[in-house]
């Protein structure tokens, strides 16, 4: 299956990934979400595999420029694919499909994990 990294270009974690995915030789394609955009289905998708509150970073910017009110409504799967289709930069980053299970977020150690290297 094809490997793709979501993401943002600017994002040191994402170009951490994308830095070590070409240093050990893993071919990927890299989806940048803020200028492609993210289809529904993908995002569903990645909510059947894995807990919302994994792909919503709350630590991040774009979540503590939210108005309490909007973060107060994200309480479950549909509230948070809506949010991650609006604001694409509240997912945490990067994601990697397609090498297993989905991933999110980047270490040497969780990707060395991934590929048994």
């Amino acid at each position: 299956m094809k490997k793709t990294l979501y993401g943002i270009p600017n994002c040191d974690t994402v170009k951490k990934a994308r830095t070590w995915l070409t240093d050990h030789e893993q071919a990927f394609d890299f989806h940048d979400f803020k200028k492609q955009g993210l289809e529904r289905a993908t995002v569903a998708a990645w909510l059947e595999e894995l807990d919302w509150e994994v792909l919503v970073n709350r630590k991040g910017t774009t979540w503590r420029k939210l108005p309490d009110e909007r973060r107060a409504a994200i309480v479950d799967k549909a509230g948070a694919l809506e949010l991650m289709l609006e604001q694409p930069s509240v997912i945490k980053r990067p994601v990697l499909a397609g090498a297993g299970k989905l991933s999110v977020g980047f270490s040497d150690d969780q990707y060395r994990r991934i590929f048994s290297l």
